[in-house]
């Protein structure tokens, strides 16, 4: 009872924090200290009338501006135990008046429908996300209601509710001087800018925020901390699993920003929304780096593929883009200047992947790291070793001395030989990388036919 009588003291003060006054607050908390007194000693009717009675006196004390007396006291006590109750159906009622649920729809529409999407990238990226809610089987819903406690919660809310919503009357029977809440106040119509409005914004970046922190904390445990996984959960499937789905999430996260923080937008100059985008963003570039992260480990188990190269330069463009999305906001730079420096990094990476021989990377890793060369992972797939074209020779050589001598694998071997001969015999193919390969290989030759 007494814990209870707190905490609504507490959210009558937050309730009505703007409207207290400050003089009467000392005195309001000893009232208060004072009635709860007798029910911490022993808990019967008198101690109970005794609490009721501070919290009561408390709340007119501090809130009510038409305390002048005795008399006027003690019809605000009366108002406020007798008829307040009943007030909560009222507001009920008058909460649901059209321009109301309109606005609140509006404010409401963009981060409820984006937190979603984003909770169902994160529970197809995390295999324990999905497990735990799995486990959340609730049975049937209707065996866990009862009338008794649904009447008692109804009477409950009831009573609380005039010390949240607090309306005070100068006289018991004078209804014309209610003080209406603001929350009573006429509300403006909203338009189609109210969906992304500061209003919008800040809601969807506080709710977006919340939820990227849940995965950051997952990764940060599980991922970086290597924190031991259920045992029907390993760390191959953790990491496969979210390496895609979160470049995705990143890249819906960064057109959000884009649109939210526009030049010139309500949300640009906030104070408050500002540090909640940069918090944002912030946890992207750690989403995208656990991506990288999750890929890695991932290739360390199933080796290297052209599509999981492609997928590292990818998520290296995404993280360079979220950082470049900050600076434009720091710097207040408009969206054309975001534009030409995504395009001055796209060409540069491109430019960087031109002069690197991935077949060759991508088999010599392949060979290095297969089960027959370390003694762990997986087995060597020769035919994806094969597939990589001339290039990947030398570590195809190192993979057939690894393994027994296949007569089809030096088949198929000296046929990539005879191709890489083919080009480097024509003018029109010859390329330096080619003549670097072709030199490797006479020189490897060369004493085997002295032999």
């Amino acid at each position: 009872m007494v814990i209870f009588a707190i905490a609504l003291t507490c959210a009558a003060l937050a309730a009505n924090f703007g409207r207290l006054d400050r003089g009467r607050l000392l005195l309001a908390g000893l009232i208060v200290v004072a009635g709860l007194l007798p029910a911490v000693e022993e808990l019967n009717a008198v101690s109970v009338t005794f609490a009721i009675l501070a919290l009561g006196i408390a709340l007119a004390l501090t809130t009510n501006p038409f305390l002048d007396g005795l008399a006027e006291g003690a019809a605000s006590l009366l108002d406020l135990f007798l008829t307040g109750p009943f007030r909560s159906f009222r507001d009920v009622v008058g909460a649901f008046n059209l321009p109301a649920v309109t606005r609140g729809f509006a404010l409401w529409f963009v981060p409820l429908l984006l937190g979603s999407l984003f909770a169902a990238l994160f529970v197809a990226a995390n295999p324990l996300l999905e497990k735990w809610i799995s486990q959340l089987n609730p049975g049937n819903p209707a065996s866990y209601l009862s009338l008794s406690r649904t009447l008692f919660w109804m009477a409950a809310l009831a009573a609380v509710w005039p010390f949240i919503q607090v309306k005070w009357r100068r006289g018991f029977l004078t209804a014309a001087d209610t003080i209406e809440s603001p929350a009573t106040d006429k509300i403006a119509p909203i338009n189609a800018r109210d969906l992304l409005g500061a209003g919008t914004i800040l809601r969807s970046l506080i709710l977006f925020n919340l939820l990227f922190a849940i995965q950051t904390i997952l990764d940060a445990i599980y991922l970086w901390g290597h924190v031991a996984l259920p045992a029907d959960i390993t760390y191959a499937v953790y990491a496969h699993r979210g390496a895609y789905p979160l470049i995705v999430t990143a890249l819906l996260a960064a057109a959000f920003v884009l649109v939210a923080m526009r030049p010139g937008g309500p949300a640009e100059q906030s104070r408050v929304i500002r540090p909640l985008v940069y918090l944002w963003v912030g946890q992207n570039v750690l989403l995208v780096i656990s991506s990288m992260l999750r890929l890695d480990l991932y290739v360390q188990t199933y080796l290297l593929t052209y599509w999981r190269v492609a997928a590292f330069v990818w998520m290296l463009l995404v993280a360079v883009g979220l950082v470049l999305i900050l600076a434009r906001i720091a710097l207040h730079r408009p969206n054309q200047w975001l534009i030409h420096a995504n395009l001055l990094t796209l060409t540069i990476v491109l430019y960087v992947c031109s002069l690197i021989n991935f077949a060759a990377i991508i088999a010599d890793y392949n060979v290095s790291h297969s089960r027959e060369a370390s003694g762990s992972g997986v087995n060597l797939d020769m035919d994806y070793l094969l597939r990589l074209g001339p290039q990947a020779l030398p570590a195809i050589d190192r993979a057939i001395r690894l393994r027994y001598i296949n007569p089809v694998l030096v088949s198929r071997r000296d046929c990539l030989v005879e191709q890489q001969r083919q080009q480097m015999a024509s003018w029109r193919s010859w390329g330096f990388r080619s003549w670097r390969l072709q030199r490797a290989l006479d020189e490897r030759e060369a004493p085997a036919a002295a032999n």
